[in-house]
C-alpha cells in the first residue's frame, strides 16, 4: 500500500525550487479521501517525478503546473499533472511513450531530455496495472493522467 499523497508531497518538495526558478507555480491538490494505491513507493515516485519535472520544463514561464490526486470510486484513483505549455500536436500523442521519441529534438536536448522518461513512466504504470492518458491542446498545454488501482 502506497500513500500517493506522501509520494506527491515528496516530489513537490524535490521540484518546487526548480519550478520557482522558472517562475512556475507548482500546485498540489490531494483529496483527503484519496485511497492508498497498490504498488511500489519508489517506482511510483519515479513516475510522478518524471511527469512533474517534464511539466515544469515544458510549461511557459510565469504559469503553473497543477497536480491533482482524486479517488475515482470503487478501487481506482487518478493523478493528473497539467501544464500551461505549448501543447503537443495530436499526431505526436500516440508515439510519446516510445523510447527515444521526441516531438522537438533540439528543444528536448537543450532542456536535458533523453527521450526515455515517458517510456519508463508507461512501463512502470503498466507494471502497476494502471493507465496513462495524455491529452494536449496546442497553444494551451497538456494533461498527463495516471490511473491506478487502490489498495483494498
Amino acid at each position: 500500500a502506497v500513500d500517493i499523497g506522501d509520494v506527491l508531497r515528496g516530489v513537490h518538495d524535490l521540484l518546487h525550487l526548480k519550478a520557482s526558478s522558472r517562475g512556475v507555480a507548482l500546485e498540489l491538490v490531494v483529496d483527503p479521501a484519496l485511497p492508498e494505491a497498490a504498488g511500489d513507493y519508489d517506482e511510483l515516485t519515479m513516475v510522478f517525478q518524471n511527469l512533474i519535472d517534464n511539466a515544469i520544463k515544458y510549461t511557459k514561464p510565469q504559469t503553473r503546473v497543477r497536480v491533482v490526486a482524486l479517488p475515482l470510486g470503487g478501487d481506482r484513483l487518478s493523478v493528473a499533472v497539467a501544464d500551461e505549455g505549448d501543447g503537443i500536436a495530436a499526431v505526436h500523442l500516440p508515439r510519446l511513450t516510445e523510447r527515444f521519441y521526441r516531438v522537438d529534438t533540439a528543444r528536448s536536448r537543450q532542456l536535458g531530455g533523453t527521450g526515455l522518461g515517458l517510456a519508463i513512466v508507461k512501463h512502470v504504470v503498466n507494471r502497476h496495472r494502471g493507465r496513462l492518458d495524455i491529452q494536449s491542446t496546442p497553444g494551451k498545454g497538456s494533461v498527463f493522467t495516471v490511473t491506478l488501482s487502490a489498495q483494498t
